[in-house]
């Protein structure tokens, strides 16, 4: 028999979880999902409306419900080369986040800020940063904003790139950055992996990364034609997360801790509805490639790709790179058919995938 004080504590842990998605009805959800009245759902709503952790607008059949978030800070610092990203973290962020977060999640909430602050001071070429905190029941979210020159258009200058597009497949190879002497260019490969969902908004760019389970990531691009002078990266995470920043951090390094393995979204190399054919693309996609020993090549949303394309990435990129081992995953079926066709001259070295997408 299940204790009354656990369906109490479920059923409350459930509303929290599912208001976001069903603000209007949440109570007759819960009422089915657990098999109690609709009023005594209600009853609950009430409750955690009293104790702040709710929002009520409207009546009756209106009445939609919303987390609250009970922290809404905004910091504003100034960037100079005399700021510390670690200050700004210790004396601003971490007061307002501490009491009661999972030490897993505060020591994540830790590395992002730092990483994605000392960005700002380094890269950005602006003179302030706007930090937004946000909690509530149910997750944590951290924006940092500034106002320089922004993070697509740095790259793609720095980079010498066509496009600023071009920054967001850049970005997602890791090892990238603009002053390779002070930097590694590891930090938005790792922090983006860290949080449930990862955004960066500058100019007319929007790229954003959620966690949906271990193995997959929902990864979107997004040309706005409005402009965002500097940069916005928002980092969210929930509170009942339990992965670490250590597991994140071993899962791309090899048997010497070393930074050695990549997972590559192939979409990101195309522009609209153009399809992947040409040698110049696949160049486009192996650039850095060699700084990996192992680089797992995401062909998801990509529904088909050209013979110049594959023999570039897996016949002669392997040939002049034997030290890299390529991992083609989760392939439509016409993708398939073009690496196999391209492999069978390309002998080993080359990683197979057993999960093709549909």
């Amino acid at each position: 028999m299940v204790r009354k004080s656990r369906v109490n504590d479920d059923l409350r842990a459930f509303i929290l979880s599912e208001v976001g998605n069903r603000p209007r009805d949440i109570a007759s959800v819960a009422a089915t999902h657990f098999g109690v009245t609709r009023q005594t759902a209600g009853r609950y709503l009430r409750q955690l409306v009293a104790e702040g952790a709710l929002t009520a607008t409207g009546v009756t059949y209106a009445r939609r419900y919303a987390l609250r978030d009970y922290i809404d800070e905004t910091i504003t610092c100034p960037v100079t080369p005399a700021t510390e990203e670690h200050v700004i973290w210790r004396e601003h962020v971490a007061p307002l986040i501490r009491d009661g977060l999972p030490q897993n999640v505060l020591e994540i909430c830790e590395h992002g800020v730092n990483e994605m602050v000392n960005n700002a001071i380094h890269h950005s070429e602006s003179q302030i940063a706007v930090i937004l905190v946000k909690c509530n029941a149910h997750r944590v979210l951290i924006e940092i904003c500034d106002t320089g020159v922004g993070i697509f258009e740095k790259i793609r200058r720095e980079c010498h790139l066509d496009d600023g597009r071009l920054a967001l497949l850049e970005l997602s190879k890791g090892k990238l950055t603009t002053d390779p002497k002070g930097h590694s260019g590891e930090g938005i490969f790792f922090t983006s992996r860290m949080f449930n969902s990862f955004s960066i908004y500058s100019g007319s760019l929007f790229f954003t990364r959620e966690m949906l389970d271990d193995d997959d990531w929902l990864v979107e691009t997004e040309n706005r034609q409005e402009l965002r002078n500097g940069t916005m990266i928002t980092l969210e995470i929930s509170k009942t997360a339990t992965h670490t920043a250590h597991e994140i951090f071993r899962k791309y390094e090899d048997e010497d801790r070393t930074f050695a393995r990549t997972h590559v979204p192939v979409r990101l190399a195309r522009y609209g509805d153009e399809q992947l054919v040409s040698r110049s693309q696949a160049r486009r996609v192996l650039a850095r490639f060699e700084r990996f020993s192992e680089v797992i090549l995401d062909f998801k949303d990509v529904p088909r790709i050209g013979q110049a394309f594959a023999d570039e990435i897996f016949r002669v990129y392997r040939r002049e790179n034997p030290n890299v081992t390529i991992f083609p995953f989760r392939m439509a079926e016409d993708v398939q058919a073009m690496i196999d066709h391209v492999m069978k001259t390309a002998g080993n070295g080359i990683g197979r995938s057993t999960t093709n997408a549909n």
